[in-house]
């Protein structure tokens, strides 16, 4: 499973995508940033062994094997002629486009009826879940930036007003994880329903010198390092800082 490469990714999209939906200080970024990282990890809910499947344990247990039978049923209902004879659960309904919208959508509408301890639920969940993978140090800063929250503005407000961006985090996170399936060996077939060379679930990626296996040496050795630097350089202020400290010590250019 790339579920460590999976919730890096997807941070990293958080923290890029959260300037577009008006979002700038670091308080603001981190739970958009969070949530994006940890919804990347729900697309594998159609693997019994994913992290996403064990989190809940029998909750997350059974919504996995509901996810997997509904996959299955829309597999034999749509697949084209050139589709290969397969389960059609894992990579198939919960790894594609339209499944990311679907959820998008209906964490805003959950969002939009609950109001902002809706909203906090959607937020933790892809908190916790993403810390199950990264390790405790997000729920330590993401703790932080919500005391920082309640402290400058009210933690209530600011929940309700995330009521606009929760669903687009949630959907980057699934389309990530999307992306991130296509670049390895097996593919991912995203763009369903669009029929591609006669198979509505066709698997799209790269050509073979890019594909990298799951769980391999690319994966652990560059994918994983490089998004791990991203996700620091990406945080507000960070590249600013950088930059400013390399300039300082930097030696002057001579003049002509």
């Amino acid at each position: 499973m790339m579920g460590h490469s999976h919730a890096l990714t997807g941070w990293c999209a958080g923290l890029a995508v959260a300037p577009l939906v008006g979002l700038h200080t670091l308080p603001e970024v981190l739970p958009f940033a969070t949530a994006s990282a940890g919804y990347a990890l729900l697309p594998d809910l159609d693997h019994p062994h994913a992290t996403a499947s064990r989190f809940l344990g029998p909750v997350t247990g059974l919504l996995s094997k509901i996810l997997r039978a509904c996959s299955r049923g829309l597999y034999a209902l749509t697949k084209g002629p050139r589709d290969e004879n397969c389960t059609g659960t894992h990579r198939h309904m919960t790894h594609t486009v339209a499944f990311a919208l679907l959820l998008g959508w209906l964490a805003t509408g959950i969002s939009e009826l609950g109001g902002g301890w809706a909203v906090g639920g959607i937020i933790a969940f892809g908190l916790f879940l993403a810390a199950d993978v990264l390790g405790d140090w997000l729920l330590v800063v993401s703790v932080t930036a919500a005391g920082f929250t309640a402290y400058t503005g009210g933690l209530d407000d600011a929940l309700t007003a995330s009521t606009g961006w929760v669903g687009v985090a949630v959907a980057l996170g699934c389309v990530v994880h999307c992306l991130g399936d296509a670049a390895t060996k097996s593919g991912c077939p995203f763009l369903w329903p669009i029929p591609i060379a006669g198979e509505t679930w066709y698997e799209l990626r790269p050509p073979k010198w890019l594909r990298f296996r799951t769980g391999g040496g690319v994966e652990k050795h560059l994918v994983v390092p490089a998004a791990t630097v991203a996700g620091v350089l990406l945080l507000p202020g960070v590249w600013g800082a950088l930059t400013a400290l390399v300039a300082r010590f930097a030696p002057p250019t001579a003049m002509p």
